[in-house]
């Protein structure tokens, strides 16, 4: 070897290991955009936080109108319900039906008129009489209206057959009946009225072997529903 025994060291062009990165100085005006994008965001969503919480509290509040000014229906009830000629076996030449039922208006500040109303009574889906029950009423928020009448003579349509029919469900009982309540009815929230409804209240009634209702079918609330 010769005297000198260091080994050469090669450079790789374009490393430098002592090189400290170079230090890029932005401008002012970058500084000033940069702020100005960080406030247009904080803004924006300002904006729409404030926006999505009166949307919420405007649902809310809708809501709540919605549910306490929401019209409920009428709210019919079956009392009475009576043949009292039932127990005698030619009791249809003088055959009477007798019934008492209530409407009830449930709303707190809606009001119910009613134009006219008319009951028919239905043995088996067949009609045995039928009778105008109100004139045109108003009834007014939590207010109950009584709804009763008689049916005979020429409001009620019934033969031997059909009251040899009601002896031989007698014998087993009950003899049941469905009594129909109908009339067109609109609802009133102080000057504001809605369209008119055709409503049916069907209300099931059974009678004993003495021709009074039974207490199961007494009191009971009966459906109503539109058409």
């Amino acid at each position: 070897m010769r005297g000198n025994d260091h080994i050469p060291i090669r450079h790789v062009p374009g490393h430098n290991p002592n090189q400290k990165p170079i230090r890029r100085h932005h401008t002012a005006r970058y500084y000033v955009q940069r702020v100005q994008d960080s406030l247009t965001t904080r803004v924006s969503k300002v904006i729409c936080g404030t926006f999505l919480s009166l949307l919420f509290i405007l649902g809310l509040i809708t809501f709540i109108l919605w549910i306490s000014l929401r019209p409920h229906r009428p709210r019919f009830h079956i009392h009475e319900f009576s043949i009292p000629g039932l127990a005698q076996s030619s009791g249809f030449q003088n055959a009477q039906v007798n019934f008492n039922a209530t409407a009830r208006n449930a709303n707190q500040n809606i009001g119910i008129y009613y134009e006219s109303m008319d009951g028919a009574v239905y043995y088996q889906d067949q009609k045995i009489g039928s009778t105008p029950l109100l004139d045109p009423f108003y009834q007014q928020p939590k207010h109950t209206t009584i709804v009763n009448a008689v049916l005979s003579g020429a409001t009620l349509t019934v033969n031997s057959q059909r009251w040899t029919e009601f002896q031989n469900d007698r014998v087993h009982g009950s003899v049941v009946f469905r009594l129909e309540l109908t009339s067109v009815i609109r609802f009133k929230i102080s000057s504001w009225q809605s369209k008119r409804h055709r409503m049916h209240a069907n209300c099931n009634a059974g009678v004993g072997p003495d021709g009074s209702i039974l207490p199961l079918y007494k009191d009971k609330r009966c459906p109503v529903y539109f058409s």
